[in-house]
């Protein structure tokens, strides 16, 4: 059933849109043929589960790179800190690879062990940010079947010790088009990473002192999990931080999982940063649909009116995720290098009082303030771009479909109970009376808490322009799409009816043509 609220005469509408649906999943705009993919030519070649840490750092060795993304082709400088004499370096792309996980792409960089200078918090923000020396710059080609779009992992390995760690980053090709563009939402896992004593949470902050403003200029902190040190150096794209109002708690990761289905399946994608999303207006040309997944809380005005034109152009947009758009941020430049959009400033729930866009008499910047999207002076609910927007926390319980006959479970053999178990969670998003009034539920699942039965929604509707907006209202969809972290850091929760649907609602996000490059 449609949400409430809608008016009794878009009934003609909604029995128009579930013919277009049923025309669109059974084919006549399918995704084009996946053999001819160039993932599915990248993932035959061999894989190495090398990559995987065997002897986690914790700050023997570590460290961070220039950028959080490159277009390919272009070199990146990479950060080193050891307390060992020398260091190895290998590069690994991530994804499927006959289940291996990773291709090596390039290894045996040897390199000299360099002690960094350790930086002080600026008194006044929190800002912790590194100013190291270079210790390799990676050059990338634009060769055949070298460098494809994707997700990169720098394994360091410390020669004495043993230790390692991992640098992130994500290699882009702008200019190629791709049904899919999968975004990295980097800047969540900077507000989460509190490497040097400090995040923007006071639960993940030395003396619950925390940070207005965070560096990409550090390595990412080692994972809290008591199994944990797997992704250290790798953000939340391995495992995760996720912050309770009475504890700091590391899970398992979710954006790895999606990209191992996506691979393994053969999709045409290709990758991005929400650095990206920020700035590169129209990031949308040549894709057909754009992903969010698992915990992408953090956007700029620049993410939001960006990712709102692509929808605006006739993007399926797809949010695996939840808690999504909750908090408005800014980038600015580096302080100690001058580069853009290093620097993440989150003021959040002081920053009516410290935010100096908030202080400095200037109407203008109100729309700028630090505060969530929903609140005042912003108060842009995220559930106008999504659907539905952030409702509680914390969650892991079962997904409970109620519209299964809707065409987009076509062909999906949902359980008898139309549940999907251990879907719903960590954080979860609902449907608000006061959202959009032509959006779908297809999904309200129930869990009881503290005496009251709560629910989280999934979600669809159309735009003005065609698009499709879908929202699972859940970070951790992808769970049911591949079965990585499991059992070391969770249950096993992999779903063929999930990965049903996740091919259903992809094949409808790109349905329409896709927008042409400059």
């Amino acid at each position: 059933m449609t949400a409430s609220g809608c008016k009794a005469g878009s009934g003609i509408r909604i029995v128009l849109t579930i013919l277009m649906l049923t025309t669109l999943l059974e084919g006549a705009c399918a995704l084009p043929s996946q053999a001819a993919s160039p993932i599915t030519t990248e993932n035959a070649r061999l894989g190495q589960s090398s990559w995987v840490l065997t002897d986690p750092a914790d700050h023997e060795v570590e460290g961070y790179a220039s950028a959080t993304s490159i277009q390919r082709g272009e070199p990146l400088r990479l950060y080193i800190h050891s307390i060992d004499p020398r260091v190895t370096v290998d590069i690994y792309r991530m994804g499927w690879y006959g289940g291996a996980g990773a291709r090596l792409v390039r290894g045996g960089i040897t390199l000299p062990g360099i002690r960094q200078p350790m930086p002080t918090p600026d008194p006044a923000t929190g800002l912790i940010e590194c100013h190291w020396q270079v210790s390799y710059t990676l050059t990338t080609t634009n060769e055949p079947y070298e460098w494809l779009s994707g997700v990169y992992l720098a394994k360091l390995t410390a020669s004495a010790s043993g230790k390692q760690s991992y640098i992130i980053f994500v290699v882009r090709e702008d200019d190629r088009p791709s049904d899919v563009l999968f975004q990295s939402s980097v800047t969540t896992f900077q507000a989460y990473n509190n490497w040097g004593g400090k995040s923007t949470y006071p639960s993940n902050s030395r003396d619950e002192q925390w940070a207005r403003k965070v560096s990409f200029n550090r390595p990412y902190a080692r994972s809290q999990h008591p199994q944990g040190g797997s992704g250290t150096g790798a953000g939340e794209f391995l495992t995760a931080m996720s912050i309770h109002p009475t504890r700091t708690l590391s899970t398992a990761g979710w954006e790895y999982n999606m990209v191992r289905w996506l691979e393994r399946n053969g999709y045409d994608v290709t990758y991005s940063t929400d650095i990206d999303t920020h700035t590169q207006a129209e990031f949308w040309r040549g894709h057909r649909a754009w992903l969010s997944v698992g915990h992408d809380e953090y956007w700029s005005a620049e993410m939001r009116r960006h990712v709102e034109a692509a929808r605006d152009h006739g993007v399926g947009l797809g949010f695996f995720s939840a808690n999504t758009c909750y908090w408005q941020i800014r980038l600015d430049p580096s302080p100690v290098t001058g580069e853009p959009n290093r620097t993440m400033v989150s003021y959040k729930e002081v920053a009516l009082q410290e935010d100096p866009f908030a202080l400095d008499g200037e109407a203008s910047n109100d729309q700028l303030i630090t505060v969530q999207w929903r609140e005042s002076p912003v108060q842009r609910p995220e559930h106008a771009l999504l659907g539905v927007m952030y409702g509680t926390v914390p969650i892991d319980g079962d997904i409970l479909i109620t519209q299964p006959e809707h065409p987009l479970f076509d062909g999906v053999e949902l359980p008898p109970d139309h549940r999907l178990p251990g879907l719903l969670g960590y954080e979860i998003d609902q449907r608000f009376p006061d959202g959009p009034a032509d959006v779908t539920i297809l999904a309200h699942s129930p869990y009881p808490r503290d005496g009251q039965v709560i629910h989280g929604d999934m979600t669809l509707y159309q735009a003005p322009s065609g698009a499709s907006v879908f929202a699972a209202g859940t970070i951790q969809w992808s769970w049911g799409l591949d079965d990585y972290n499991a059992p070391t850091l969770r249950t096993a929760r992999s779903s063929q009816a999930a990965q049903g649907i996740t091919g259903n609602v992809l094949r409808l996000l790109a349905s329409r043509p896709s927008s042409p490059l400059p």
